[in-house]
This record gives C-alpha cells, structure tokens and sequence, in this order.
C-alpha cells in the first residue's frame, strides 16, 4: 500500500480531532478548561532581575492593534517552548491555526503554524505581519511528531480527544508504536521536513519536495493533499515534466496575507532554547523579535526581567507541560535504521550546501540555519557511524527501512537480513493497537477514579 494512503488514517484522525473539538468546544468552553488548568494572571518584574512568573490571559482586547507573530514549524513539539515564552514575556496568549479557522478570528498576536505541512492549515486569514520559524533536530522531530500523535491515540471523536488532553506531553509510547508509524511514514516525512524549510526560508516559493525542483500551482496544490493523491499520481515528471522551464510561482497566502513577508525574521532552535547554557541568549532572541512591535511593545516586560522569565519556564518548569516533560523513555531510545539515517543526513547536507552558498550567505537569519543544521548534522552523522561500527546495537526491527526491506527479499542477504526476512508488520499492528487501547482504557479508568 502506498505510504500515503497508509498515512491517511492517521493524518484523517489527526485534523478530524482539530475539527472535532474546535466546532465542539466554544471560545469560553476552552477558555475555562484552560484557567482549571492554570490561574490567570500577568508576569511581574519584580526588579534586579527578579520576576514572578503568571499566565497569560486568554480574553485579548480586540480594541488593540497588535503586530503579530508567526510561529512556524515542522510538527514536533518545539513551537509550543517557543510561545510560551512570547506568553510569559507579554502577557498575552497565543493560538493554534485551527483555532482561528475553525472558532472564528479572535486578536491574539502569537500564531502557533504548521502550514504548509500537511498538519496544518492558514487559518489565520490575512492577520500575520512577521514569521519566526523555530528548528528542531531533525531526528527529535520525528519522533516526537509520532509522540504527538500517540498522546491523543488518534481520536476519532470528541469525547475520546478531549478526555485526553490531559496526555499531552506527559509520556512516551511503548516502542513498537513508533516502529510501525516510523516505517509507514519517516522515509517520506524526511523530505517534507526540508521542503518545510525551503518554504519559509524562500518566502512561499513553489517547490516539489522529493525533488526540491520548482514547481506549478497546479502540482504544488496535489502536493499539499497528500491522502487525496497517491504518490505515483503526482511525481514531478509526470505532472510537470522533468525538462519542463517552470517559471517560479509563489503561495498567494505569502503574497497578500504577512505584512512582512514571509521569510522569518528569527531562527530560534529548539535545542538551544532548552538547554542551560544557550537557553538564555536563545529567549533574548524571542523577546527581542517582539521589541519595537505594534501593540506588543506596550505589555512586553522590561530587559531585566527577561533571563528570569526563561529561568522559570524552562528551569522551573512553570507553565504549560512540554516536549521536555515527558516521562519515560528518552528520544534516543527510539532507533532509525541506518538507511533512515542517512537519508536524514542528505537532507541536512542539501539544506546546509544550499543556504551557505553566495545566494544566501549575507542573510543572518540563512547564517542562524545553517549554524543549527550543522550542530544536528553532527549527531546525526555520530548516530550513524554508531550504527555502522555496531557501537550502537539496533534490535530485531530496528535495522527496517524500504530499502533494506526490498533487499531482505533478494538473494545474497546478508546474514543479518535473512534473519529479519520473517518479520510480519501486520501482526506487530495488531499488537500495537491493542496495547494502545489498553493503555488508553487504563488511562481513562485512573481519570475516572481520580475524579470521583
């Protein structure tokens, strides 16, 4: 089965549990899970560099022209570290792009985007006036991608979803889950973490994502519907024509709907923002993406307060859970075959080659990416070399990618492949699926018992 149709369950259950809770759940339904959750308030300069960390508030004036942010990023979690800290620094909240589509526009400034990946949608119409795109490991995307998807158990109503909520970011799933998702979708989710980055970095410009040649609307448009089509009905040679001079076209979004264009003003790494040692320089760049700006400037806390205000989400952990709470397994727990690996590291090559050269290079926002791709490049080409060498032992399923696939059933296996050659995928489903279901009703049954 093409990996596009085996993907449409669950992309189909990931935007029909967006559709589902946002027609289900009113602005003040929301509103109020959120406050039960966490108490509103303001953050505090409290001065000499001293703060009192509150959350934002949910109810944003509409009286208020603000300028507003874009936070764009492939889906992994990382956008989410971001806007709490835009939250934490003015008081003011931020919102999902289905949010806008689906409830209607309200005046929050912050923009949480995963357009153009097939995750997201422009749901915020014509409001966007700058773009900040946030980076994250390319390796780490995918899993946690995959984590995301597993937190909510691909719901398919509202009740199941919103039950879940409390999921989120809480833990990881058993290993095997992420097995059968990695080989349905990693191969080709590769590609779409580049073409992610191609989009934002060349402000809209059209391209094919397999290979990243420009493209028509017309392709570009099958491309972003990717359980519509299959993805032989939409390879470049057949739709545009491999000897084709395309002239370059660009999304009419980027043209009419960002005051400011659509290349990011700011490259912030997720990594970097967590970690202890740059995590204070990688806020600064956040908080002074919003200095100066319309509306903004007027709630946004004083210089001095700012180290505090990272210091206490990431540190002490305050506010909304994150990536970086989970519990459980570690992110380098989940392994990629070496087949995977490498084809991660020709994407981060290709991005990293591109963006250095003459045509981009006095650009400081292509000097940031490449600065961050080429920190993840190095562990990439680390985890490979482990596997390689065996000083990173893959176990039974692990070393599985099509490629290795295809060649385990050919002659002149190796002995390892030929002992992998029985492996059976749709009985490893059925597994999966019923310790997911086990695991969600255990889930539930706590919930339940704790409530009562």
């Amino acid at each position: 089965m093409n990996v596009f149709r085996k993907a449409k369950r669950t992309v189909l259950s990931t935007l029909l549990v967006s559709i589902i809770v946002i027609i289900n759940v009113s602005d003040k339904g929301l509103h109020s899970y959120v406050r039960q959750t966490v108490s509103r308030g303001l953050s505090i300069n409290l001065g000499g560099g001293k703060c009192k960390w509150t959350p934002p508030t949910y109810d944003v004036s509409t009286d208020i022209i603000f300028n507003k942010t874009i936070i764009a990023g492939f889906p992994s979690g990382d956008k989410r570290l971001t806007f709490i800290q835009m939250e934490a620094l003015t008081g003011l909240s931020a919102r999902d792009e289905w949010d806008f589509q689906f409830l209607g526009m309200t005046n929050q400034p912050f923009i949480k985007a995963n357009y153009p990946h097939h995750e997201g949608i422009w749901g915020w119409q014509n409001v966007g006036d700058q773009v900040i795109m946030v980076v994250r490991n390319i390796r780490r995307s995918m899993v946690e991608y995959h984590d995301i998807l597993w937190d909510i158990g691909y719901a398919k109503t509202f009740e199941d979803a919103f039950e879940r909520i409390s999921n989120l970011y809480a833990a990881r799933p058993p290993k095997e889950d992420f097995l059968v998702w990695r080989d349905e979708r990693v191969m080709d989710e590769i590609h779409w973490y580049g073409w992610f980055i191609d989009y934002w970095m060349e402000a809209g410009l059209m391209r094919d994502m397999f290979t990243h040649k420009i493209t028509t609307p017309e392709h570009w448009y099958m491309l972003m519907q990717p359980t519509r089509y299959k993805k032989s009905e939409m390879t470049y040679d057949l739709i545009v024509g491999n000897d084709t001079v395309v002239t370059p076209s660009y999304d009419p979004h980027c043209v009419n709907d960002v005051s400011g264009g659509c290349h990011p003003i700011q490259i912030i790494s997720a990594e970097r923002l967590v970690d202890v040692t740059s995590g204070e320089l990688e806020g600064r760049k956040i908080a002074r993406s919003l200095q100066g700006r319309t509306g903004i400037d007027d709630y946004l806390i004083a210089e001095e307060a700012w180290q505090c205000i990272w210091s206490e989400l990431i540190i002490k952990k305050k506010g909304l859970k994150t990536v970086v709470d989970r519990e459980g397994l570690g992110e380098r727990d989940y392994n990629f075959s070496e087949e995977m690996l490498a084809s991660m590291l020709e994407e981060l090559n290709r991005l990293i080659s591109k963006y250095s050269s003459s045509d981009w290079n006095w650009r400081e926002t292509a000097q940031d990416l490449v600065d961050v791709l080429t920190e993840h490049r190095a562990l990439i080409v680390a985890e490979l070399d482990e596997v390689r060498n065996g000083t990173r032992k893959l176990g039974t399923f692990d070393i599985l990618g099509p490629k290795t696939r295809h060649d385990m059933s050919s002659e002149g296996n190796s002995p390892r492949q030929v002992a992998k050659s029985d492996f059976d995928f749709d009985e490893l489903n059925k597994r999966v699926m019923k310790e997911r279901m086990e695991h969600l009703l255990e889930t539930s049954r706590l919930q339940r018992k704790q409530k009562s």
